[in-house]
């Protein structure tokens, strides 16, 4: 039989390119470019600091909805009798159309209409993070370079360089909330058109998906050596993670702002985290002992906390850039660590146990922006209302870390 011309494999390096630029377009974009715009909002007198922080509530509720679809998914569709797997791919495609579409959205001044958007944008960029994992995973697994799956969480580290850099110049131009929200929009589509083609499901190659259709057991009935209490400490501390890491990626150029006030570095701090970020995700990729991903994620997790401290306690210049870097170094490392551990766990359901994940790390987020407009509100000032948001998160971290080193000493990792 002769072979069809038009559908060539795909090398590692174009899934990973693929992944990289799909996380950078729902997380850089989708997620995080209310961050650097914020400032904007706020001197356009469009918003002010308690509503951004619902707004941003809504967004991470709806990556928190996105994440429970992405997880219960597999079982709605065995007890709807559908058999075949979704598609990843075909989902990621939707999932970036959505957001451009919904980033632009943000431009129209309708106020009321702004929290829905930033809901579905939550929801979609959620889709987009679990489908592309799951489907970048597997294809690299496929090709015998897994090791390389870290290197699509550098996405959105680009991203939010990128679109803080932007972010940048608009201010320094004196542009408006409104024309950001239009020029990421652009950016989204731009992006997105550049891995349209590579974002497809490979013949012979098992999807995001397609092992998901397993007996009803569910993961530890598959994998009886991982039981349900080890699966709840990793939730539980990853979603402490969550919730340690959110105030300062949503309040990050806000906090500054208050902090050191008319500093030269006040928008570069943003692009720093997003740096830390790509350079966490490379090293991330360049570790390839089989240690313990547990300790692993401690160190993570103290590393954060570490920089939220260092803000806090050096609240100049240099401090808010060290610990903007240390705040984004572990951020994406994490996630690729806890996905790597959600395959050991649960090999057979690893997509429907990395969406759970991905909503316990929801809630964590969802709880932040909240938390700190209750700070806000109670403290005297607020910088007072900003530093205790940051000890809570970074008591967190340190919370989160802890609950890993005890996963680590009660069950030890068995790997084949």
């Amino acid at each position: 039989m002769q072979q069809q011309p038009d559908r060539p494999s795909m090398s590692a390096w174009q899934v990973v390119l693929a992944g990289m630029v799909a996380l950078g377009v729902a997380m850089g974009i989708g997620r995080f470019a209310f961050t650097p715009i914020l400032p904007m909002m706020l001197a356009d007198g469009v918003t002010d600091l308690a509503q951004a922080s619902w707004l941003a509530s809504a967004n991470y509720l709806g990556y928190l909805v996105g994440a429970v679809w992405c997880t219960f998914q597999p079982w709605i569709w065995r007890r709807l009798g559908w058999h075949r797997a979704v598609d990843g791919p075909a989902m990621v495609r939707l999932g970036l159309v959505a957001t451009a579409v919904l980033t632009a959205g943000m431009a129209l001044h309708l106020p009321g209409l702004w929290p829905l958007l930033r809901f579905l944008a939550g929801v979609a960029s959620a889709v987009v993070f679990v489908y592309v994992a799951g489907w970048c995973l597997a294809q690299l697994a496929q090709r015998r370079q897994p090791e390389m799956g870290a290197l699509i969480f550098i996405g959105p580290g680009a991203g939010i360089v990128l679109s803080g850099m932007m972010a940048s110049v608009m201010v320094a131009l004196h542009g408006s909330a409104a024309v950001g929200w239009l020029v990421f929009a652009v950016l989204a589509v731009g992006l997105s058109a550049l891995v349209w083609r590579v974002l497809r499901a490979d013949e012979g190659v098992p999807s995001a998906t397609s092992a998901q259709p397993a007996p009803s057991g569910g993961d530890t009935a598959a994998a009886p050596a991982h039981g349900a209490v080890e699966i709840a400490l990793l939730a539980i501390g990853y979603g402490l993670a969550g919730l340690g890491y959110i105030v300062s990626a949503t309040f990050l150029p806000v906090i500054a702002r208050q902090a050191i006030p008319g500093s030269v570095w006040l928008d570069l701090f943003w692009p720093l985290f997003g740096l830390g970020i790509m350079v966490g995700a490379l090293l991330a990729s360049r570790i390839r002992s089989a240690s313990d991903l547990r300790w692993r994620l401690l160190v993570c997790s103290l590393i954060q906390a570490l920089g939220i401290g260092i803000g806090l306690w050096w609240p100049s210049s240099a401090g808010f850039a060290l610990g903007s870097l240390l705040l984004g170094l572990p951020m994406t490392a994490t996630t690729y660590f806890a996905m790597q551990e959600a395959r050991r766990v649960a090999p057979r359901h690893s997509v429907a146990l990395m969406g759970l994940l991905t909503t316990v790390y929801g809630l964590g987020q969802v709880a932040g922006p909240p938390l700190t407009a209750l700070f806000l509100a109670r403290s005297a000032s607020v910088d007072r209302g900003f530093a205790l948001a940051l000890l809570v998160a970074a008591g967190a971290l340190v919370l989160g870390a802890t609950i890993f080193a005890v996963m680590a000493r009660l069950f030890p990792a068995r790997r084949p």
